[in-house]
């Protein structure tokens, strides 16, 4: 359920804050684009609240100070690659609404995604440096309060970064290998403000989805979550690396759901860390948000027994009554250490026996 739009006062007050927010980010994200690794730190300062929680993908996960951010993640990045330029596909915010019980917590974020491009001149986290162009798929959500970021998730598609550099790390991915567009017929940097009414719409959407019919699988059937009532038979869903875009219902039903189902029979959608809806996007995040039980084989690992936490981002682009698109995050590098197998350990000894030492 999705609780009443408030006063048109209320209204206006978070729909002024959500353009604020949504120009803060872009001016960040910008400011860090421009600088190289030794002036990131006045743009933190800057931008970021003193106890903000930075939640990068593993093996960096958690930070809880500006400085510990640039040292772990964003200073080593710019020095591996130095002319790293990023492309925004997808920028849009708005109040979240991930509460099962449909109560929405007061919180404003902002969301994006697209790529980050250049070429890698020295090694990071011991990925080794290419002759090649990167294009790395980043997703990124702030949370703000009074101006400020107090909360970030970051994630980096570390396995298709392994495949750009030939070193694969699980089989041969069902789904297509693609490079993700960004929204197809529209823009999806929303830099005006949009019809709350709408917006309103695709949340109930995505809730209905989300903790309906996801979690309405009866552990059989595919078609008990009633794929169809949300999802385009011609939808693109733009997968993770070591899964793939799916160019259809049919192809994400087989290459996706059905094996992921099969390891994963129990998965819940639990209280979310985010979900927001702006104009016919939506986005959601959650770092234990999913759960389940690992009681099947999954891309070469078999079954484990254990208790699995599913960290991700999720962007969806609604047409009508359907989303039609649907750019998703998986932190892998994080799935597959639940099931203690260590995909960056498997790059490090494949990028031995490539070069002899790492470059």
């Amino acid at each position: 359920m999705v609780r009443p739009l408030p006063n048109e006062n209320a209204i206006y007050r978070i729909k002024m804050s959500n353009q604020e927010n949504k120009k803060l980010a872009l001016a960040f994200w910008k400011a860090i684009d421009r600088a190289g690794a030794c002036r990131l730190a006045p743009i933190f300062e800057k931008y970021l609240s003193p106890s903000c929680i930075w939640i990068g993908p593993a093996p960096i996960y958690r930070q809880e100070d500006a400085r510990a951010i640039l040292d772990k993640f964003w200073i080593p990045l710019k020095l591996a690659i130095p002319d790293l330029e990023r492309d925004t596909h997808m920028m849009f915010g708005g109040a979240s609404s991930g509460r099962l019980d449909g109560e929405g917590d007061g919180h404003l974020w902002v969301c994006g995604t697209g790529y980050l491009t250049g070429r890698a001149t020295g090694s990071f986290l011991d990925i080794p440096s290419t002759e090649k162009k990167l294009r790395l798929r980043w997703g990124e959500f702030l949370r703000f309060e009074k101006g400020l970021i107090v909360e970030v998730q970051m994630m980096l598609d570390f396995v298709d970064w392994f495949d750009q550099v030939g070193l694969s790390v699980l089989p041969t991915q069902r789904g297509t290998h693609h490079v993700y567009p960004p929204p197809t017929g529209c823009h999806g940097v929303l830099l005006e403000a949009q019809d709350p009414f709408k917006s309103n719409e695709t949340l109930k959407l995505g809730r209905d989805f989300l903790f309906g019919a996801l979690n309405g699988y009866d552990k059989q059937d595919l078609g008990s979550m009633g794929m169809p009532n949300y999802f385009h038979k011609n939808v693109k869903w733009y997968g993770p690396g070591g899964i793939g875009a799916c160019l259809s219902l049919k192809e994400f039903q087989e290459y996706h759901q059905k094996p992921w189902l099969q390891a994963f029979p129990d998965r819940k959608v639990q209280n979310l860390d985010a979900l927001f809806a702006e104009g016919n996007f939506l986005a959601a995040k959650g770092v234990t948000a999913v759960k389940a039980s690992h009681s099947g084989p999954y891309l070469g690992v078999p079954a484990s027994g254990k208790t699995i936490y599913f960290s991700g981002l999720d962007f969806w682009l609604r047409m009508d009554d359907k989303f039609t698109e649907n750019w998703v995050f998986v932190d892998m590098i994080d799935l597959f250490l639940q099931m203690d197998h260590d995909l960056f350990a498997n790059m490090r000894i494949k990028a031995r026996e490539m070069y002899g030492v790492n470059k």
